[in-house]
């Protein structure tokens, strides 16, 4: 027996109260008719007998009654064996890991031999579920205690290119035992990768339902090779020959000299050899990649013969295309605004677009459909027919820059979308008297990649009404200088000054160059995404027009992804192996996307003892790896129990105050 708080033990001083109480009672006796007494003597006659204790039983209530109160407030409990859970009704999760680091040696037919040992275990009516999981939990088969329909679960099981999630392994364990409403011992047969714990432990959490018994395999060669990223270009519009640069990664091999070889299209290129450190990184390049018109698969092997060969392949593709046509349109007097435009986008690097120029005049047959973009550049008056060709380009998914200059407020109205132009904004070169940048979204493509347009100086600007266009970016006095507006499908952007360095000097600076290249890009569609992804990264499918066409997705083992129903709705895929996935889109933009698993599945380094302790120890109430319901010495409070016990003594402790009580008033 204990106390948590003994310093409460204090107050049994309080229990000689009831004693003192009782030796004060004073003695009374009824008077009695006597003579005279003034021939006795005066003197002071002690009664020992007066001063002992009466009504023993009503003291001793009361000093029990104090000492319990004492008692109670030091809080005492008591030692008990406990036993942690009764595993009434309880179900057997066994769980597989069939993440890619699974690969190594022959882990993944271990685990599985050691889940039909454990289904095998099993007693007569008890039930068990088999899961797969990697970044995602699947469930192979239901609860039941059909021993035969859980081993053919454990034999449908397939190892993936995914990475381990021990977090969602948590999450979806919690859901199901709060589903079920029943209590689960999960045995888990993975690698234990440390890669595989989450940054917040807490998402590692069970509750006191589910028991965790964790089974760590481990290969026999832990060290392992692999390329662990690649840079290479998306996209190619020359025929210049291209860079590509690899990353080769060790994972605890000593220092080795591998070689990489560069293949496109299953033919190889080029082989380097390059000297990896141990446990470090070392790049290769290659200058060589020459690549034929349309969609190419690029790769970079290593020939490391290691634990896991499924990471010494890194995936990328790669397409080549004529520079698509971009309209410029101009009036026939102001060319400068042309020459700064088509430089800057020369200047960024960027060779797929090809601008044609046309000043407005010879606009009249011009078909805007077939062009990537369209500029109008300071433009007064554009020819009726050619205006509303623009607007039904913009609502079919074009997309327009508009520049605004003196010329544009002979309409006051900006070019296809008929915004008001309010005013003509100017101020003289002398002294400060100009207007700067004051705020820019940068979440907007045409700002993402610079968005330092400090020291530009605008002269003239135009105020245009913005409406339900997005305001991009604002001058000091909150004029609106580049706004965006969808229209249909496609999009309208504004700029309120020009490209000419004559209303202002945006073209001399720094930042003019990526302007215009995102701009271009924003504008061209042009997808600029990487040349690789991960595995279970998604792509959006199809447009908000293109709802209800069919879209086709082939992945790497030559499947398709959707049946006949969902290729007609699904809006994005998931990207689940890694190799190449070719998308076809009803609007005749094909796509071939290069998957590659996540690298951190490379290094096949466990979780330690510790972390693994706790992850089972999260669960209250449950034991550390023992299967077996050890007890174990725990405190069990007695607070209630004294408490109960000291009101009994109090109601006790008032019917024998009050019968006593009655007692002297009657002999009184």
């Amino acid at each position: 027996m204990g106390f948590f708080a003994p310093w409460f033990l204090v107050g049994l001083a309080a229990v000689g109260l009831p004693v003192w109480l009782h030796l004060l009672r004073k003695h009374k006796s009824p008077p009695q008719p006597f003579g005279s007494l003034m021939f006795w003597e005066r003197h002071t006659q002690s009664s020992i007998k007066h001063r002992r204790l009466q009504y023993l039983l009503l003291l001793a209530l009361r000093t029990a009654l104090f000492i319990l109160i004492a008692l109670a407030f030091a809080h005492p409990y008591i030692e008990r064996k406990s036993i942690p859970f009764q595993h009434t009704g309880e179900i057997t999760v066994v769980a597989i890991d069939n993440s890619l680091s699974m690969r190594a040696g022959n882990l993944f037919d271990q685990a599985k031999q050691m889940a039909k040992s454990e289904i095998s275990g099993l007693r007569a009516g008890e039930r068990g579920q088999v899961i797969e999981f990697g970044s995602r939990v699947h469930a192979l088969s239901d609860v039941t205690d059909d021993k035969q329909q859980l081993n053919a679960a454990i034999d449908a099981a397939e190892l993936s290119d995914d990475k381990t999630s021990f977090a969602e392994l948590s999450r979806s364990l919690r859901s199901v035992a709060q589903s079920l409403k029943l209590p689960l011992r999960v045995a888990l047969y993975s690698d234990m990768q440390q890669t595989g714990m989450p940054p917040n432990f807490n998402d590692l959490r069970l509750n006191a339902a589910i028991r965790l018994e964790p089974h760590a395999l481990a290969p026999k060669e832990v060290p392992n090779f692999a390329v662990e990223n690649v840079i290479a270009p998306r996209r190619v519009y020359d025929g210049k020959k291209q860079r590509v640069l690899a990353t080769v990664a060790s994972f605890g091999e000593p220092k080795a000299t591998r070689r990489v070889s560069l293949i496109l299209n299953d033919r190889v290129v080029e082989t380097k050899s390059v000297d990896v450190p141990e446990g470090g990184r070392a790049t290769v390049e290659f200058q060589s990649l020459d690549v034929p018109y349309g969609r190419n698969k690029g790769s970079l092997k290593l020939d490391a013969a290691d634990a896991l060969p499924a990471d010494d392949t890194f995936y990328f593709s790669v397409e080549r295309s004529d520079p698509r046509p971009a309209l410029f349109v101009y009036e026939a007097g102001n060319q400068h605004a042309l020459l700064y435009f088509k430089a800057a986008l020369e200047a960024s690097g960027q060779s797929a677009f090809d601008i044609q120029p046309v000043i407005v005049e010879q606009t009249a047959n011009v078909n805007p459909a077939k062009y990537a973009f369209v500029v109008i550049s300071d433009v007064g008056v554009l020819p009726g027919g050619f205006e509303n060709q623009l607007r039904e380009y913009v609502q079919n998914g074009g997309s327009v820059l508009v520049a605004l200059g003196h010329n544009s407020m002979a309409k006051m109205k900006v070019p296809v979308s008929d915004d008001h132009i309010a005013e003509s904004r100017y101020a003289g070169r002398e002294g400060e008297r100009f207007q700067t940048v004051a705020w820019l979204d940068s979440s907007h493509p045409s700002i993402q990649k610079d968005n330092n347009w400090a020291g530009v100086k605008f002269i003239r600007v135009l105020r245009v009404d913005p409406g339900k266009s997005r305001v991009v970016a604002r001058l000091s006095d909150e004029t609106p200088l580049l706004m965006d507006q969808q229209m249909g499908a496609g999009h309208v952007e504004v700029f309120a000054s020009t490209f000419d360095n004559i209303d202002n000097d945006f073209p001399l600076h720094a930042s003019f160059v990526p302007f215009v290249e995102q701009t271009a890009r924003y504008l061209g569609r042009l997808d600029s995404g990487p040349p690789a992804v991960q595995v279970g990264s998604f792509e959006e499918l199809r447009d908000s027009k293109e709802k209800g066409s069919a879209v086709d997705v082939v992945d790497p083992k030559g499947g398709r992804v959707f049946d006949l129903k969902e290729a007609a709705t699904a809006q994005n895929v998931q990207f689940t192996m890694a190799g190449f996935y070719d998308i076809r889109r009803p609007n005749g933009r094909n796509e071939l996307v290069a998957v590659n698993s996540d690298r951190r599945e490379s290094d096949l380094t466990p979780a330690s003892t510790e972390d693994l302790k706790l992850w089972q120890n999260t669960a209250n109430g449950t034991s550390g790896g023992d299967s077996s319901a050890t007890s174990e010495q725990k405190p069990v409070s007695l607070w209630w129990y004294v408490m109960l016990a000291a009101l009994a003594l109090a109601v006790a402790e008032s019917v024998l105050g009050n019968r006593h009580l009655a007692v002297d008033k009657e002999a009184a």
